[in-house]
């Protein structure tokens, strides 16, 4: 039980940091024009309202998803989000640069609450109802993207196999997800070894990256 939950815990953590690249790079262009000390009060007063906002949503997102059918359509969802992470180039960079610091704070939570949709979900499957897990997991993982930004997003493009793996959890989990709704996985899935699902999944979202880089013309 112990090692569940210290796997989960650093899956959680994982999850949040691949999926919040984009949030690094807002943190970075919000604060940018601010003086030093400025800039590191915005960062991590941005960072605590971030964190409440996350986990305020994602203990929400946990009670809805026991709603049934709801984990049915999350489960497609968090599989598109899975698919979009190793797909979609484009990154939310379209941020203005904040010339006070509550204007970068108030820069940094919004956008964050903008785009944490796929973060609460995924860790709201993840979890499953682990609350304590989740504002652990949560409470470390903002403060690592936002105290190194910067390197935050350099790693994953360094090593697009922590990409690769976040993306590998969250497939699984959407199919774990579609499973948990039995009043949808029992009707569609019928006799079908259940098991096999998550690894389809996984499987599905992998297989998008590896397509993606082929087809994708390298520059020199």
């Amino acid at each position: 039980m112990l090692w569940e939950n210290v796997l989960l815990f650093f899956e959680i953590m994982l999850i949040n940091i691949v999926l919040s690249g984009d949030n690094a790079v807002v943190i970075a262009l919000a604060s940018k024009n601010l003086p030093v000390s400025q800039r590191k009060q915005a960062i991590w007063w941005g960072a605590f309202g971030a964190i409440a906002l996350r986990v305020a949503l994602t203990v929400v997102a946990v009670y809805v998803l026991d709603i049934p059918y709801i984990q049915g359509i999350g489960s497609l969802l968090l599989l598109w989000i899975a698919i979009k992470l190793l797909v979609d180039d484009e990154g939310h960079t379209d941020v203005r640069e904040a010339a006070t610091l509550g204007k970068a704070v108030s820069t940094i939570i919004l956008a964050d609450f903008v785009m944490s949709l796929d973060n609460v979900l995924a860790i709201a499957a993840k979890a499953k109802g682990e609350i304590g897990i989740i504002i652990m997991g949560i409470g470390l993982s903002i403060p690592i993207i936002v105290w190194g930004s910067n390197l935050v997003v350099k790693l994953l493009k360094k090593f697009p196999v922590l990409v690769f793996l976040g993306a590998g959890i969250l497939g699984y989990t959407s199919g774990e997800m579609f499973l948990a709704d039995t009043s949808v996985s029992n009707r569609l899935l019928g006799d079908t070894p259940h098991y096999i699902i998550p690894l389809v999944t996984t499987v599905i979202v992998i297989a998008s990256g590896v397509i993606k880089k082929l087809i994708t013309p390298k520059h020199a």
